[in-house]
C-alpha cells in the first residue's frame, strides 16, 4: 500500500459517544481512533447484538482496521443495548443510517468520508443507509445479508421462514426485557424465565406452535418481529456507492447477496462479489487465516477512497469457492455463461437428459402434517442441533414422503454455475400444498449430500377439498421452483440426484392439511431439472 499505515498502538476507544437522530432519539456509538492526528475515513458498522459483543468485535476487528488508516465507529442500533428509543426491526434503519452516516462524516479527525462494513443485520443497515443517498457516503461492504425480505428473511416461495425468524427473534428477545423490565424485577423474572423456556424448547415445542406467522410464545412475550421491508429499490433509480458483496453457498441468505450484486452492476456502480463456502456463521472453509474477509475489504474500500496509490491492478470482479472441485475461481461477472440443460425425471426414480417417456405413471406420496419430513442441513440458520451445510441425507432419502430421482455415474466432470430451477408438473387433494426440491451429490460410496434446495407454496383457490374428490389429472400444474444459486462440479463417478417433497419443518411452515400428492413425468406433462452448465473448456493447446 502506498499510504503509510500507523504504528500499532492499542488505546482505548472512545465509549458511548451519542448521536442525536432526526426525531430526537439518542443513539450510541464507541469509537476507535488510529494513532496520530488524522484526518482519517470513517469505517461505519451499525448493530443490533451490542457494539461491545465478543462476536461483533471478533469478525469487524476494529483495532486492526484502525492499523489501516480508518477511524471506526460501532454503533448500537436504535433500542438495542446502549441506544435510546424503541426497538422495531427493519423500521429505522434508512433514516438512522442516513443521520448517523452524516453525523460520522463529521466527527472530530473524520475526514469526511465514511464507508460500512459487516455481516448479516449490519449488511442491512448498509443497505438501508445506501437507499436514503447521504453524500457522504464513498463505499459498503454488504456481508452476508438479504436484498428481497420475502425471498430468504420472512419468507421463501410463499412459505415462512419459521426456523429463522422464530429463533432470531427469541434471541434478540433478552435484551428486549431487560429494558422492558428494568424497573419490574419480579415481571423480569417471570419473562425471563419464560423466553428461556421457549428457547430451550425450541425444536420440540416453540416451532411448532400456531400460527406460524406470529407463534404465541412470542405473543406472550411481546416480542417484535422484522417487519415488511422492501429491497432498497430499483437499481435504475438508485445511486450506488462501490459496493463489496460478501456471501456464502449455505448461507440463508445467500441469493440475496447475488441478487445484490446484479442490481449493483445494473444500476452502473463498480462492484464487486465474494462467495465462499461458508454459512451464516462460519467463514473459516477455503481460506488461509481469520483476516481473509476484513483485508479483502479494506482493500477494497483503499481503492476506492484513492489510498492504494493506483498502484493495484484491477483484478476481475467475481471471486468464487467452486464446491466439489474446491478451488476458488475468478470470473468476470455473475454468472458466468451456461446452457440450460434439462434432466428429465423418470419412472423408476431415474434421472437424465433423456426426453421423457410417452406413458409414464406419475409417483405418488403422501404429506402429514404431523409428520413433516425434517429439516437435514442446507443454506439455514436455524436453532443449536439443525446445522447448516451439506449433510448425508440418507435418512431423509429413506422416508415415504419423499421421492428421488437419481442419475447414471457422470464419465466426466459436470460444471454447474448459477441459478438452479425445477419445474414440477404436479397435482395435490389440498388446495394449498408445498413443493419442495433438493439438489443433492450422490458420490461412488453412495452418500448423497445436498447441495442447494428451493420451496414452492402453491394455492389452488379453484379447488373444494371438501368434496373428497382426491387428485385429479386435470388439475395438474407445471410448478417452478426456485433453488437459488450454486457453482458446484459433479466429479466423474459421481451422480445428479433430486428429492422432491412437500415439507421442509421446521425450516419453513408446514401446511396443515394431509394431502395426497402425485408428481407427473410423461412426455405431455414433463418435469425436469434445469441446470446451468458451464460448457467444458478445451485442454491447453487445443484449436
Amino acid at each position: 500500500m502506498a499510504h503509510p499505515t500507523p504504528p500499532v498502538v492499542r488505546r482505548e476507544a472512545d465509549v458511548d459517544v451519542e448521536a442525536t437522530m432526526r426525531d430526537g432519539t439518542v443513539l450510541r456509538a464507541d469509537l476507535y481512533r488510529p494513532a496520530g492526528a488524522g484526518p482519517w475515513p470513517v469505517l461505519l458498522a451499525r448493530t443490533p447484538y451490542g457494539k461491545q459483543d465478543p462476536g461483533v468485535l471478533a469478525r469487524l476487528d476494529p483495532w486492526a482496521a484502525t492499523r489501516r488508516g480508518y477511524l471506526v465507529v460501532v454503533q448500537d442500533c436504535r433500542g438495542r443495548f446502549r441506544s435510546d428509543g424503541r426497538w422495531a426491526p427493519l423500521a429505522h434503519e434508512s433514516a438512522d443510517g442516513h443521520d448517523t452516516v452524516r453525523w460520522a462524516s463529521r466527527l472530530p479527525g473524520a475526514d469526511g468520508r465514511v464507508v460500512l462494513y459487516g455481516p448479516s443485520y449490519l449488511g442491512h443497515t448498509q443497505w438501508a443507509a445506501i437507499a436514503t443517498q447521504p453524500p457522504e457516503l464513498c463505499a459498503a461492504a454488504p456481508e452476508l445479508t438479504w436484498w428481497d425480505p420475502y425471498d430468504g428473511l420472512l419468507a421463501r416461495g410463499g412459505a415462512v421462514e419459521l426456523g429463522l425468524v422464530t429463533h432470531w427473534t427469541l434471541t434478540l428477545g433478552y435484551d428486549v426485557l431487560e429494558r422492558r423490565y428494568a424497573d419490574r424485577p419480579t415481571e423480569r423474572r417471570w419473562a425471563r424465565t419464560e423466553l428461556d423456556a421457549a428457547v430451550e424448547d425450541l425444536v420440540t415445542r416453540t416451532y411448532w406452535e400456531l400460527p406460524a406467522e406470529r407463534p404465541p410464545s412470542l405473543r406472550r412475550l411481546g416480542l417484535p418481529l422484522p417487519a415488511p421491508a422492501p429491497a432498497p429499490g430499483s437499481p435504475h433509480g438508485l445511486r450506488m456507492p462501490p459496493v463489496l458483496v460478501v456471501a456464502g453457498w449455505f448461507d440463508c441468505f445467500l441469493q440475496g447477496g447475488l441478487d445484490s450484486y446484479t442490481a449493483a452492476r445494473r444500476a452502473g456502480t463498480p462492484a464487486a462479489l465474494i462467495v465462499g463456502p461458508w454459512s451464516h456463521t462460519d467463514q473459516s472453509g477455503g481460506v488461509d487465516g481469520p483476516d481473509f474477509l476484513l483485508s479483502r475489504e479494506l482493500d477494497w474500500f483503499d481503492r476506492h477512497l484513492g489510498q492504494d496509490g493506483g498502484q493495484d491492478p484491477p483484478e476481475p470482479p467475481v471471486l468464487v469457492y467452486v464446491l466439489g472441485a474446491d478451488h476458488w475461481r475468478r470470473l468476470e461477472t455473475w454468472p458466468p455463461e451456461s446452457v440450460q440443460v434439462p434432466w428429465h425425471l423418470h419412472q423408476d426414480g431415474r434421472l437424465s437428459r433423456d426426453a421423457p417417456e410417452r406413458d409414464s405413471p406419475p409417483d405418488l406420496f403422501r404429506h402429514d402434517p404431523e409428520n413433516p419430513v425434517p429439516t437435514h442441513g442446507g443454506a439455514l440458520l436455524m436453532a443449536p442441533g439443525l446445522p447448516p451445510g451439506p449433510l448425508d441425507q440418507a435418512g431423509v432419502e429413506q422416508r415415504e414422503d419423499v421421492l428421488v430421482y437419481t442419475g447414471e455415474p457422470l464419465t466426466e466432470p459436470l460444471e454447474v454455475m448459477g441459478r438452479i430451477s425445477v419445474h414440477l408438473v404436479a397435482d395435490s387433494s389440498a388446495a394449498t400444498t408445498d413443493w419442495v426440491a433438493r439438489l443433492c451429490d450422490v458420490d461412488p460410496q453412495g452418500v448423497s449430500r445436498n447441495i442447494t434446495d428451493g420451496i414452492l407454496r402453491a394455492r389452488d383457490v379453484d379447488r373444494h377439498v371438501d368434496h373428497g374428490v382426491g387428485v385429479g389429472a386435470d388439475r395438474a400444474r407445471e410448478h417452478a421452483i426456485d433453488l437459488w444459486s450454486t457453482a458446484y462440479v459433479f466429479r466423474p463417478g459421481h451422480r445428479v440426484r433430486l428429492q422432491i417433497a412437500s415439507s421442509c419443518f421446521p425450516r419453513w411452515d408446514r401446511t396443515l392439511e394431509a394431502s395426497e400428492q402425485r408428481v407427473f413425468h410423461d412426455a405431455a406433462r414433463p418435469s425436469r431439472l434445469v441446470l446451468p452448465v458451464v460448457p467444458r473448456r478445451p485442454p491447453a493447446g487445443s484449436p
